[in-house]
């Protein structure tokens, strides 16, 4: 039987999910990780070898903008990173090799940068979903306890049966809410870890300028 009390664990497990945000000053009310929003990277955060704008186009460098797909790809293990770089490198005429590999970073930033404005939006979204979630929630706790305590709904067929389904998707929608809860935290690391990819193939190519 669901009472009033069905507020106790909804109460807790929406505590849990705003924990982290709580946690500091909050400037996105739909950003639920423990990571302050950045919302824009600049590259100048991650190289300090020449200016990418001198460089050229990093699209129209074919052999660049192959490597730098690779560079960019989770597919891709980071100690691979340092073959890749050596056999593009071993072949650069030496004039060319420092506007070249700025190429390779400027493509490795625009599509690490891309991937993570992508990631960006859909954690927001994700909040939504969840705030939106927890207010039907909370609309359906109180509607359950309404028709629990109602003196007729021991005798009213109706009632009971209005009860029991509304319980039945209380139930659902909890489970749901509970579950994208505990995967939050995973989804909040990735563009961390984006950005740590992204720092670490700018120093290995700024290794080898």
């Amino acid at each position: 039987m669901i009472r009033r009390s069905v507020h106790a664990p909804l109460c807790l497990a929406l505590v849990l999910a705003t924990g982290p945000v709580l946690a500091q000053p909050k400037t996105d009310p739909d950003w639920p990780c423990a990571q302050r929003k950045v919302t824009t990277l600049g590259y100048g955060s991650f190289w300090t070898g020449p200016d990418l704008a001198e460089a050229g186009e990093w699209g129209n460098d074919r052999e660049a903008a192959q490597l730098a797909r690779k560079l960019a790809s989770r597919r891709t293990e980071l100690r691979e990173a340092d073959t890749l770089l050596d056999e593009f490198t071993e072949k650069l005429d030496p004039a060319e090799k420092g506007k070249r590999l700025t190429r390779v970073f400027a493509g490795v930033f625009e599509i690490i940068n891309g991937e993570r404005n992508t990631v960006m939006s859909g954690i927001s979204r994700y909040a939504q979903g969840q705030r939106r979630l927890a207010e039907r929630i909370r609309d359906e706790a109180d509607k359950v306890s309404e028709l629990k305590d109602s003196p007729d709904s021991d005798s009213t067929k109706v009632a009971s049966k209005e009860a029991a389904d509304l319980e039945s998707q209380f139930n659902w929608d909890r489970r749901i809410f509970d579950e994208r809860n505990q995967s939050v935290s995973y989804v909040c690391e990735v563009p961390t870890i984006l950005e740590q990819r992204l720092g670490e193939i700018a120093r290995r190519i700024q290794a080898r300028l």
